[in-house]
């Protein structure tokens, strides 16, 4: 009954918001898209983040941005000058970002590559060279000088952890800040111009002053989207290409690890040095060739710990780089409930919190043109002393059609060799996928995915699915999302967050921008409804709950408060123990509320928390989350969080438990390329304390040295257990 209701209300609203979408504000792509004019460079440019050469002074100014936030449209308070020059090498972007506080205006919480989106003053610049419409680099800064850059397909899916080699410096003064970036063609994959028109890139801007949470953007773009969205690029003319290089990249690395391991009062150490490397092959504009050889993820950042209290299998995202970049291309890339490839399974002596196995080889290979785009991956994973060797491979065809819409394959397959020491006898695990997107108009997004799955071990067939249409405006957004996985369903180089499961995710909000509270930028009550059932009988109910958020307010600060409440009916048909309490197997009906806060993030001194209280199958749960972060300087920040659970009449026994779960961190800077990270986690329920100590040396362009220690140690009465490793890696990076 109650779903009905809210279907109802919901699917009236959005009738009637689609009836008043002329009035919303958003509005299509120009015909005729805006110029930029890069000019060749006469002299030589210093990078020093001045813009004091002649060819600055006398290069063309963009400066007619518009504003996507706080507000739409409308006078902006800071106003942002961009020039473009160019010479044999690089493509020159020059800007300077007005602030009337100058230095004392800057807000900047650390010197990070990658740096958090939201909690800094930012310049980016997105570039679209192959003029696909559906896909962008983005190179962005800080006032600081740190870098972020990161790969975007359709303005869905982002590559965070892309990296390109490229430069920028930075200089503050009392009136603003100044950014210059110097990204070598040889960083851009792009063609010459065919026949006598001139080249064309897409390209927009952006700016973030983070004080008014104030973002403008050239050319204007609708504040439902983000400046990656490339069919509203402006057109970059001017540019005398080089011809394309060969562009190879070289990553070779020296690494040292010594492991000192007590487990059961006996003690083994071992030191082990090895060799191994990345090289990448631009073939041609659109197409990429990777290889790695002997692998290592040393200075990937560790996992925190979770304690899980849901039905559902906890996802982990990939941290390792390799795999990271142009994980976009997937099939599922963006859904974390079903994923069929899914990159951590390879490389770990089986389940996903096993240890990891040595990564001999591997190889992919990626083309993306206007019309289409391909892609492959095949690692080889060495026999371990608890696992096979293994082979990955996974293959990728995606064809775009219309104005941004395209409709793809993906086949997976994964060998698990046999081994006579292990008495394993040979296994094959393979998916195929069919995906696409649609988006009929700039606010209508309808995403798609059918994936099977065939197992020879035991000669099953699965199938998985994933289905979603998101309707967004400046003043609502309506969705529906369902995603099923069948019993059978078994993706060994995938994810799912549970078998034999459809899941039903109706749900939306509405916008409010009030023009008269200038400290709420934005109001956005709404409610989504999640019904789950059994995919081999969709008669038989699993749990359903209502997230229903009367109160739900960014503050124009970068602040946030929440309250919500969540009516859930739980069916609890099979053996089910979070954290080790027994369930009873039975029908549950419960209410649980929610409060989350915090403050602005760009502050020296940030406070976060949340409450979450009410009842739990048949007994009580009080969750409480609290966070501080300490940034008095860009160069140093602390912080410290901590979550507790409270079990009270819990489970067939009445059972009651406590955890804590202690997390402190810290960052100090000496600049934007010498870095030092230390973290410590302690969780009470399996009395698991951790440490991760990273030290890292950016002396040239992408290439690295790291100092890593990792300590963890168990306090198990009968099974103490503590491992130490230290770590030393060299990386060099070379570009031809």
């Amino acid at each position: 009954m109650v779903r009905s209701i809210l279907l109802l209300f919901l699917s009236s609203r959005a009738i009637v918001s689609l009836g008043q979408a002329r009035d919303d504000q958003n509005f299509s792509p120009p015909e005729d898209p805006p110029v930029v004019t890069a000019q060749k460079v006469k002299g030589i440019i210093k990078l020093d983040g001045k813009l004091s050469e002649e060819d600055w002074q006398r290069a063309s100014v963009t400066s007619d941005f518009f504003r996507m936030e706080p507000r739409q449209g409308g006078t902006y308070l800071y106003d942002t000058r961009v020039k473009i020059l160019y010479d044999e090498k690089n493509l020159y972007v020059g800007a300077f970002c007005k602030d009337s506080l100058g230095r004392k205006g800057v807000r900047v919480q650390d010197l990070r590559r990658d740096f958090s989106w939201g909690e800094n003053d930012i310049f980016l610049v997105q570039l679209d060279p192959q003029n696909l419409k559906q896909y962008c680099v983005s190179f962005q800064t800080t006032p600081y000088g740190n870098q972020r850059d990161l790969q975007n397909f359709n303005d869905e899916n982002t590559d965070n952890d892309w990296n390109a080699l490229w430069s920028v410096r930075t200089h503050r003064t009392d009136s603003g800040y100044f950014a210059e970036f110097a990204i070598p063609f040889k960083s851009i994959r792009y063609e010459q111009a065919q026949g006598p028109e001139p080249v064309t890139w897409g390209i927009t801007f952006s700016r973030l002053a983070r004080r008014d949470y104030e973002q403008t953007v050239f050319p204007a773009i609708p504040q439902s989207f983000s400046p990656y969205r490339m069919t509203y690029a402006a057109r970059l003319k001017g540019l005398e290409l080089p011809e394309p290089s060969a562009n190879v990249r070289v990553e070779p690395y020296f690494l040292y690890q010594y492991d000192d391991i007590e487990e059961e009062g006996v003690n083994s150490s071992e030191g082990d040095a090895k060799l191994g490397g990345d090289i990448k092959w631009a073939i041609n504009p659109r197409s990429v060739l990777d290889f790695t050889f002997n692998t290592d993820f040393a200075q990937a950042d560790v996992d925190r710990a979770v304690n899980n209290l849901e039905r559902f299998n906890i996802f982990f995202p990939e941290r390792r780089q390799f795999f990271l970049e142009n994980s976009g291309i997937w099939a599922g890339a963006g859904n974390r409930s079903v994923t069929p490839f899914f990159s951590r399974t390879i490389g770990l002596q089986g389940s996903f919190d096993a240890e990891p196995a040595r990564i001999n080889a591997g190889a992919r290979y990626t083309m993306r043109n206007e019309n289409r785009a391909i892609a492959g991956l095949y690692i080889h994973q060495a026999e371990t002393p608890n696992s096979p060797g293994a082979s990955f491979a996974v293959a990728r065809y995606l064809q775009n059609y219309g104005k941004e819409n395209n409709m793809g394959i993906m086949v997976t397959h994964r060998l698990d060799e046999s081994s006579g020491e292990l008495g394993i006898r040979e296994s094959h695990n393979t998916t195929v996928t069919l995906d696409g997107l649609v988006r009929p108009k700039d606010e209508l997004t309808i995403t798609y995915m059918l994936s099977g799955s065939r197992d020879n071990s035991n000669d099953t067939l699965g199938l998985a699915g994933s289905l979603f249409a998101g309707y967004t405006t400046n003043k609502f957004y309506a969705g529906w999302l369902t995603n099923f996985v069948s019993e059978d369903y078994n993706p060994d180089m995938g994810f799912v967050f549970q078998r034999n499961v459809i899941w039903h995710n109706p749900g939306g909000y509405f916008i409010w921008r009030p023009k008269n509270i200038p400290w709420i930028r934005r109001f956005d009550p709404g409610a989504f409804f999640n019904y789950y059932h059994d995919a081999s009988d969709p008669g038989n109910f699993q749990q359903a709950n209502i997230y229903l958020f009367p109160i739900y307010l960014i503050l124009t600060n970068g602040g946030f408060l929440q309250y919500a409440v969540f009516p859930t009916w739980q069916n609890i048909n099979f053996n089910f123990t979070p954290l080790g309490i027994p369930i009873a197997q039975d029908d549950y009906f419960y209410t649980r509320h929610q409060i989350d806060f915090y403050t602005d993030r760009s502050a020296k001194f940030s406070v976060s928390g949340s409450v979450n209280w009410g009842e739990f199958y048949n007994g009580q749960r009080t969750t409480v989350e609290g966070g501080l972060r300490f940034a008095p300087i860009p160069h140093a920040a602390l912080t410290v969080d901590y979550e507790f659970n409270d079990l009270s009449r819990l489970g067939e026994a009445n059972e009651a438990l406590e955890t804590h779960l202690t997390t402190v961190g810290s960052r100090f800077a000496l600049n934007p390329r010498v870095q030092l990270s230390v973290f410590y986690q302690y969780n009470s329920f399996d009395e698991q304390g951790r440490w991760n100590v990273r030290g890292s040396w950016e002396y040239r362009p992408l290439s690295f040295i790291y100092l890593v220690f990792n300590d963890t140690r168990i306090d198990d009465l009968e099974n103490p257990f503590q491992e130490q490793q230290f770590i030393g890696k060299l990386t060099f990076l070379k570009q031809f």
